[in-house]
């Protein structure tokens, strides 16, 4: 990398011994070949704080400084400048007096965006300096939908997508002139679901309302409040992009759409609508691929957890179930498991209700018992195929749980899910259904009932004192108190009301002779548990106190997902 000779802000950074001179320089260059902004590089590369960053710049510039945080969101001017104007500079508008316009910047040399601005809407332009990182935040909030669909008018959302009907592909863009608002609305909900990191989409029609709601980390939220006459257009939309009959409105309807974000990414979307009172609602579950791909050690098992399920993976048979509610992350477990026995010397078949994450070199099959192919009819085809690994979405049945368990007992591997909330309870679910406790005994290697608990942002969490009995009384281990530190959620910019991302909390279950004998003996699920405690396996709600232990998570997000 040759030198080069500092001007601007990077000479005034190392005028105040914030960067030397060569990370300086450094840093300008690796700035250019990214295409960002000297200041987005220093900040996203953490060489320097992005507060730090603007007052530095505000006091070497002349410029007035601003906290976004204290910015009246309602001053702030709509309609004045373009979104596509905005975005291009990260130039966001402030407020209006008169004649004048204020723009918050981020970078005190950006004044093409200050000349642009000026130009386009005839104002008087003025720059305010404001932080970086809060700066993109703010942009984004600016331009949300609350205040409907006009703003959008300018955003370029062309995006790919690939309908699960039609084999053809066919970009977003292309649409009459009168629905373009509402494709890039549409458009719009699906990037900020990503972009969110949400599980599922709400399109909900009401009498007098028509709202969007994003279920991020496991909570619902309001996000969007369209216009109401848009509700059918809307609707209509999702289901052409989803392959759907739009005509059919009395009846449920499936569908499936994957979007190409980008050259190496895509993100599929499972559709279903669902006729009410007021028009169609439409859930979006959302399945990013990379979640089956995240490995084994980011999904919040403890090392001796970890290492019960890498040994039931190795094992040549045997059956490994997964249970917990909806929503717990069930399929991402399985999935990884998936993935580690995923080699080109054994041959995996899943049956799935419906396929949610497609895998290269995995036989997936859609269960459709519609046209006579549920559980039990892919798990009898699976057995002629050859198979070393099956999997079964779930066991909802007495003839799907003996074809699985003889499976298992015949030299296969077979994962599947059940839903009931803890280890136990499977065993004893089994039972009920008509199993043999013979078969329940020696077919099972391993039980892992999960749920999923908010992780605390790291960012604000806050120490919390909590009195000793409270902590005895909420499961502590008395010889732990005074050994770790609690916190609870604070809530910033960086996160939702103070928590960021989920991690899984595990009871995991291996077989013993002791647990066998008493499902031989037809124990009831307490006894069971008994048992399965005698043994040293932790259950939910002691590998969630866990959790908040580690500060992983706080003990009112634990009491939340588990109940004693």
């Amino acid at each position: 990398m040759t030198d080069v000779v500092l001007t601007g802000l990077a000479k005034q950074l190392v005028v105040a011994k914030l960067l030397t001179e060569k990370v300086a320089q450094q840093a300008y260059q690796h700035a250019r070949s990214d295409k960002l902004s000297l200041v987005s590089y220093l900040v996203q590369s953490k060489l320097v704080d992005s507060l730090v960053l603007a007052e530095m710049a505000s006091e070497q510039f002349g410029l007035p400084f601003l906290d976004l945080n204290m910015l009246d969101k309602e001053s702030q001017p709509r309609g004045v400048v373009s979104e596509k104007l905005v975005r291009q500079h990260s130039a966001i508008p402030l407020w209006k007096r008169g004649n004048k316009l204020f723009v918050g910047i981020s970078d005190p040399t950006n004044h093409q965006a200050i000349t642009d601005i000026q130009f386009s809407t005839g104002l008087t332009t003025e720059a305010i300096l404001v932080e970086d990182d809060k700066l993109s935040r703010a942009i984004d909030k600016f331009f949300d939908s609350h205040s409907g669909l006009g703003e959008m008018a300018d955003v370029d959302l062309s995006l790919e997508i690939e309908s699960s009907v039609e084999s053809k592909e066919t970009t977003l863009g292309e649409v009459d002139a009168e629905d373009a608002p509402v494709v890039r609305f549409v458009n719009k909900m699906l990037l900020d679901a990503i972009r969110l990191g949400s599980s599922d989409l709400h399109f909900e029609p009401y009498e007098k309302t028509f709202r969007v709601r994003l279920r991020t980390d496991g909570i619902l939220h309001e996000v969007a409040k369209p216009p109401t006459q848009l509700a059918g257009r809307i609707a209509a939309r999702l289901k052409v992009m989803a392959g759907l009959d739009i005509s059919e409105r009395r009846k449920p309807q499936d569908g499936r759409i994957k979007l190409r974000i980008s050259k190496n990414r895509a993100i599929d979307f499972r559709v279903n609508t669902l006729p009410t009172l007021w028009g169609e609602k439409i859930v979006m579950r959302i399945l990013d691929p990379t979640s089956a791909q995240m490995g084994i050690d980011s999904l919040g098992y403890e090392p001796e957890q970890k290492e019960l399920y890498m040994a039931a993976l190795r094992q040549p048979q045997g059956m490994i179930l997964v249970t917990g509610p909806t929503g717990s992350g069930k399929t991402v477990s399985l999935y990884t498991g998936l993935n580690i026995l995923n080699t080109v010397d054994i041959n995996i078949s899943t049956a799935e209700d419906p396929v949610e994450i497609n895998l290269e070199g995995i036989n997936q099959v859609n269960v459709n018992p519609r046209q006579g192919m549920d559980f039990s009819q892919a798990l009898r085809a699976f057995l002629r195929q050859d198979p070393d690994v099956i999997m079964v979405g779930e066991i909802r049945d007495l003839e799907t749980a003996e074809i699985a368990i003889k499976a298992s007992q015949t030299g296969h591997m077979v994962l599947s899910t059940l839903h009931t909330n803890s280890a136990a309870e499977t065993l004893t679910r089994l039972h009920h259904m008509g199993v043999a406790a013979f078969n329940i005994a020696t077919a099972i290697n391993l039980i892992i009932a999960q749920r999923l608990a908010r992780k605390l942002c790291p960012h604000c969490k806050k120490e919390i004192d909590v009195p000793r009995e409270t902590l005895i009384a909420e499961g502590f281990p008395e010889s732990k108190i005074g050994t770790f530190k609690l916190y609870s959620p604070s809530g910033c910019d960086q996160c939702n009301a103070g928590y960021k991302g989920r991690i899984g909390i595990y009871e995991v279950v291996k077989n013993t002779p002791d647990l066998e004998r008493i499902i031989m003996e037809e124990g009831n699920s307490i006894e069971i548990s008994r048992q399965m405690r005698k043994d040293g396996f932790n259950d939910l709600r002691t590998s969630g106190l866990l959790k908040a232990m580690q500060g992983v998570t706080s003990l009112e997000e634990i009491n939340r997902v588990t109940k004693d």
